[in-house]
């Protein structure tokens, strides 16, 4: 008489592993997005109103970016960090900006004044950086590794089509 058990067993073993395998490989790159205290808490990625990138009078200064510090004890500089979008525009702060625990700067198109004390910094540049229908917003740290990363349609990731999305609260 033959007993098949070792055989089943084998099978569930095996799904089993693979059942592992992919938990395993699930786990880090989530945790990938989230090893940097510093997050995309939102982007204006449609500036209410008609597209002007002209620097005067234009709206490029209403699309924006919001970057939080979720961290509950640790200040960050801003220097050496880059936001990018999908097609590789890119914007680096230059200059040196520390957001306090829970603090956030918000990054604006056009031409500006950076603020510590307004939580403000502008990108120079009056041309529009977030597409309006679908786009990717890298959050870079120094050296270039990821931070945070998100990507957007309108259609399945604005349901009230303000031109905002939320990612973390």
């Amino acid at each position: 008489m033959r007993i098949r058990i070792p055989h089943a067993l084998t099978a569930v073993a095996a799904a089993g592993a693979v059942v592992a395998i992919t938990a395993v490989t699930a786990v880090p790159a989530q945790a990938a997005e989230y090893s940097s205290p510093l997050k995309v808490k939102g982007v204006q990625y449609d500036a209410p109103g008609a597209d002007s990138n002209r620097c005067s009078g234009g709206n490029a200064k209403n699309e924006y970016l919001t970057i939080k510090n979720y961290s509950r004890t640790a200040k960050v500089n801003l220097k050496g960090y880059a936001v990018k979008d999908a097609s590789g525009n890119k914007y680096t702060f230059t200059a040196n900006h520390t957001l306090e625990p829970g603090d956030y700067v918000t990054l604006r198109g056009g031409r500006g004044t950076e603020s510590d004390a307004g939580n403000v910094a502008y990108r120079q540049n009056c041309n529009f950086i977030w597409n309006n229908d679908k786009d990717t917003v890298y959050l870079l740290k120094p050296g270039g590794a990821a931070a945070d990363t998100h990507a957007y349609t309108k259609r399945a990731n604005d349901a009230d089509g303000n031109g905002y999305i939320t990612y973390h609260g």
